[in-house]
């Protein structure tokens, strides 16, 4: 078939174009203010994305990557923001936080992204806050589920925000299944096993200083920190083995946790005890641990059950449509992210200026498959994500991996983290 050439249609040629060009750069810097943004129009706005794509945990970067190009996809078929196509750049970070703190630095001011989407790990995370807090960028972190990132006043900036589970929440929802079990089963003796960073300590001390408040009985017998990316956990199974607990609490994530059940699965570890593992729930993680066993509790990561819902059906379907990976629960944050980042957009009329920006974010509710009601929101007071599903459910060996899920109500959750933030000095 002879293709048309675009010079064939009548009333305009190069020359007509350049001439409309030409007069409408002319209005725009005759009128005195002409807001930049409007400057601007037809111009993508630039995403920057710093995440994990490379090494053991890729499976998580790449998720994370796939949930914001897919909700970038709608929202641009739709018509983008404001007559502007999100555009979104992403850098290799090898989970290196040196390396995402330069890279976010680049992304702003080599490529020109407009907005940050931090979706790093807790380490990174921490790097990027103050890479952005210096640079005056709106940011939203999308993974770090380190409770004191957004808890802590001292790390907290007026420009940025978290649209990711917080490590209190999850704390809270799994203390009261855990304690729940350990009642009814009579599992005093506990140990765990998590890596050895900030993410690790805090959520390890919060899961089990909640179980011990639901459970006064439990004590902590045992405690092993494995480094993150550790090949080799025989020192960390072999402590637990020789400590004989009743229970065991982890929360290693990503490859780690596979490698971790893979390895302590040769000497039937999760026979000789309840096993409570929190982030066991990504389907990744699930489909490639080669033994599974059945009956371990994990919380809530992302599942197309939970919420079972049509909405979240179709998210789930839609991403698997349009990705070669699963979905997870970085996945599920990365979307919302986006999200909140196009429904700012729309208030500020397509303007990226970070305190206009921030103003159109703070306090803001978006409709969401992934919240308890069909809403998420970023709270005011902290600038962090509220009303997402938090509970645990039981592994089974085949799909759909995780059955009987225990949601956890937002207002327990919000009693018992009043008084963490006293007891912790964030209140």
């Amino acid at each position: 078939m002879k293709k048309t050439s675009p010079r064939s249609r009548p009333g305009i040629d190069r020359r007509t174009v350049l001439k409309g060009a030409a007069a409408v750069a002319a209005v725009g810097t005759a009128i005195t203010g002409f807001p930049a943004y409007l400057k601007a129009a037809g111009k993508p706005i630039k995403i920057g994305m710093p995440t994990i794509l490379s090494g053991r945990v890729a499976i998580l970067g790449e998720s994370s990557v796939a949930a914001a190009s897919n909700e970038i996809r709608k929202i641009n078929a739709a018509g983008g923001i404001e007559g502007r196509m999100l555009e979104l750049v992403t850098r290799d970070s090898r989970a290196k936080p040196d390396e995402a703190a330069r890279m976010t630095r680049d992304l702003v001011n080599n490529e020109g992204c407009e907005i940050i989407i931090d979706a790093e790990a807790s380490g990174a995370s921490f790097a990027v806050n103050e890479v952005v807090r210096d640079m005056k960028q709106y940011c939203i972190h999308t993974n770090s589920e380190t409770s004191s990132l957004t808890a802590d006043p001292k790390n907290q900036v007026p420009w940025v925000f978290r649209s990711c589970r917080q490590g209190i929440h999850d704390a809270v929802g799994g203390g009261l299944v855990a304690a729940k079990v350990a009642k009814e089963k009579g599992l005093k003796r506990w140990a765990t096993v998590s890596p050895d960073y900030a993410y690790g300590r805090a959520n390890t001390d919060e899961f089990m200083e909640y179980v011990k408040l639901f459970s006064p009985d439990v004590e902590i017998i045992e405690q092993t920190w494995p480094k993150l990316f550790q090949p080799d956990y025989t020192e960390n199974v072999t402590a637990l083995l020789n400590a004989q607990p009743q229970a065991v609490y982890s929360c290693l994530w990503g490859g780690d946790l596979v490698s971790f059940f893979d390895q302590a699965s040769l000497y039937g570890l999760f026979d000789q005890f309840t096993a409570f593992a929190v982030n066991l729930g990504d389907y990744p993680v699930l489909s490639a641990i080669k033994s599974r066993p059945a009956g371990v509790y994990s919380g809530s990561r992302y599942h197309k059950d939970v919420p079972n819902t049509p909405e979240n059906e179709a998210w789930y379907d839609s991403f698997m449509a349009n990705s070669n990976v699963l979905p997870t629960n970085w996945a599920w944050q990365n979307a919302a992210a986006i999200n909140f980042v196009a429904e700012a957009l729309k208030k500020t009329g397509g303007d990226t200026d970070t305190e206009k920006m921030a103003t159109a974010t703070t306090g803001l509710t978006i409709n969401s498959p992934f919240g308890v009601d069909g809403t998420l929101t970023l709270r005011e007071e902290d600038h962090t994500l509220v009303n997402y599903m938090v509970g645990y459910s039981k592994t089974i060996v085949d799909e759909p991996y995780v059955v009987d899920f225990e949601q956890t109500g937002w207002s327990e959750i919000y009693k018992h983290e009043a008084d963490w933030k006293k007891r912790n000095g964030y209140a």
